[in-house]
């Protein structure tokens, strides 16, 4: 897709040089070769670059390119982390794009309530994180809500007998599916990234409830 969208555009930028250097007078055959440039692949440019820049934020890489995540996405990205994070990026369904999958809203229009997200974040990080220092973002930012359970119970049902067979599961099961009991607690599957056990209370200004 990133190969099209550049060839498409170099092609229809090529058409309007031409055009522009030849200075033809307007014809039938030059107003067919003006809508391929000013319409036909434009219209593919644009196209093509929304999947492939739909795609490249999907990526864990992307999504640790703003420097106060790097230390989440290079604990998810460690095969020797024993992280929630991590484990679940060693799995090939969640593989390079764990962040993504794991944090995404779901339903009709999860995609697009997740990139409404994501240009929040975009937005703190301008505002606020871009000048923070690394150690400091380490306690400072955290998850602006508990990751429900639905999101883990894409795949982890509760509905397998597998599951249920786990006394804790059985026991907590209520809990879980209504979402009082987070999967991802200290009590259970321990905290997604490691940085979540560090200082809750060492911001005051209200950023660490973000």
């Amino acid at each position: 897709m990133e190969w099209a969208s550049v060839t498409s555009a170099a092609i229809a930028a090529a058409i309007l040089v031409v055009h522009l250097l030849r200075r033809r007078s307007v014809t039938g055959t030059s107003k067919v070769w003006l809508l391929m440039g000013l319409g036909v692949f434009p219209i593919l440019t644009a196209g093509t670059a929304n999947i492939a820049g739909f795609e490249a934020t999907q990526s864990r890489k992307f999504c640790g390119s703003c420097h106060v995540m790097i230390p989440h996405a290079e604990d998810s990205g460690d095969p020797k982390s024993l992280s929630l994070a991590a484990t679940h990026a060693r799995n090939e369904y969640f593989g390079e794009k764990n962040c993504y999958t794991c944090h995404k809203d779901y339903g009709m229009y999860g995609y697009v309530l997740t990139k409404l997200g994501g240009m929040r974040h975009v937005y703190l990080y301008v505002t606020e994180y871009r000048t923070m220092p690394l150690e400091e973002s380490k306690h400072a930012i955290r998850i602006l809500k508990p990751l429900p359970n639905a999101n883990c119970m894409h795949c982890h049902t509760t509905n397998a007998p597998d599951w249920l067979r786990v006394p804790d599961h059985a026991s907590s099961l209520a809990s879980v599916r209504d979402g009082k009991l987070s999967c991802a607690s200290a009590g259970c599957h321990g905290f997604a990234h490691p940085m979540t056990k560090l200082g809750k209370e060492l911001a005051s200004d209200g950023r660490i409830s973000r």
